[in-house]
């Protein structure tokens, strides 16, 4: 064999190209570690960043593209062991699609929306198809379109101040980007109703209980000790039909005290560092082949339901761009604390009820606080 073999590259750009096209989305690759926690020479692990924490790690269509690309390069890099896909800070891993570009651009824009679609769809495809074993580290909220591309990696591995949830339905459109896909597949018909139609959010806690978590790490430091999220009851409840409940949100005075508890602490999120990089050796200790197959393999339920729809999804979500998401996120857009970020949904159907057809005057009648003082 010779000393030296020059391969053919297969990456759909250069990496100054790639890194030309956004730089809201960070490609990095880390040394990976044996299982004495030593760096391994020659080998690694490739880290995909989202870098926007100002909107909550939200993808414009700019980082779409680049997420596409780096998978694309991550996948084909053959020093690479797994991927780790995060977002940059403590407050999110990713809440979706970036709200304010939806509303400036593409509410009222069916046309351009649909071509966004065909981006985004690829994006969650080259997740699902990555030679490699994908692991989300959810270092904060996964929220929406954020969910759905966090659910179409392999692993998940969240510190346990996250929040998982949809936005769907409270902000005029449908979790039909991959939640509609994998959630009935990983937590089953009811719950996937929970989160998909009336968009109420799981703590961490109920996301691993659900089976959304591979595992779950403490993320908050009081008095330089670990404690758990002091926002969710963690013990173990049985409830008068046997059932265990647990991660539920605390309430009254308990709330409270776990607000407070949580304005003393610091988020450290060195335990979720340490779990994703033991679960990155985990991996190193297989065949690389036979972990592909594997991976491949346990996709198949996610993807197939991927496949058989994304693409009447897109078309639909095109077209809702003329009505209820052109409402729903120029409300979120425009929406304050103090008037809310929906928008007046029993004026909303009362008008529908009525035969009102959709024009920009009764659109703009639904925002927030437009009617503050009329009769409801």
């Amino acid at each position: 064999m010779p000393d030296t073999f020059s391969f053919r590259p297969h990456d759909l750009v250069p990496d100054d190209a790639r890194a030309a096209i956004c730089d809201e989305v960070i490609l990095e690759k880390r040394p990976a570690k044996d299982a004495d926690g030593a760096e391994v020479d020659g080998l690694y692990n490739a880290w995909i960043i989202l870098n926007n924490p100002a909107q909550f790690n939200s993808y414009t269509t700019a980082m779409v593209k680049a997420v596409i690309l780096a998978f694309r390069a991550a996948s084909n890099a053959r020093d690479v062991n797994a991927v780790v896909f995060t977002g940059v800070g403590d407050k999110a891993f990713c809440t979706g699609g970036n709200t304010r570009e939806y509303a400036e651009y593409y509410a009222g824009r069916p046309q351009e929306y649909r071509q966004y679609m065909r981006l985004f769809n690829d994006m969650v495809s080259t997740i699902l198809t990555c030679d490699k074993p994908v692991i989300c580290r959810v270092n904060g909220m996964r929220i929406g379109g954020g969910q759905e591309i966090g659910m179409a990696c392999d692993f998940s591995i969240a510190q346990d101040l996250a929040r998982f949830g949809q936005a769907g339905p409270k902000h005029g459109s449908a979790a039909i980007g991959g939640s509609t896909d994998f959630l009935p597949v990983m937590i089953g018909a009811e719950q996937a109703m929970v989160s998909g139609v009336l968009c109420e959010p799981f703590s961490a806690q109920k996301a691993l209980r659900l089976g959304l978590l591979t595992d779950l790490v403490p993320g908050l430091k009081v008095d330089g000790k670990y404690i758990a999220n002091p926002l969710v009851e963690t013990r173990m409840i049985t409830d008068a039909w046997g059932r265990l409940l647990h991660g539920e949100a605390k309430t009254g005075d308990d709330l409270a005290a776990g607000k407070a508890l949580l304005k003393r602490g610091q988020i450290d999120l060195s335990a979720l560092d340490d779990a994703v990089e033991r679960l990155c050796t985990k991996l190193l200790l297989t065949f690389p082949d036979c972990t592909t197959k594997s991976v491949e393999e346990l996709r198949k339920p996610k993807l197939n339901a991927w496949n058989a729809n994304k693409e009447n999804s897109r078309a639909w979500l095109s077209l809702n761009m003329m009505t209820e998401a052109n409402a729903g996120f120029r409300a979120f857009n425009a929406g304050t604390r103090e008037t809310g970020r929906e928008v007046d949904f029993v004026a909303l159907r009362r008008a529908l009820a009525a035969g009102q057809i959709w024009t920009p005057e009764f659109i703009d009648s639904l925002m927030p606080g437009a009617g503050e003082g009329k009769d409801r």
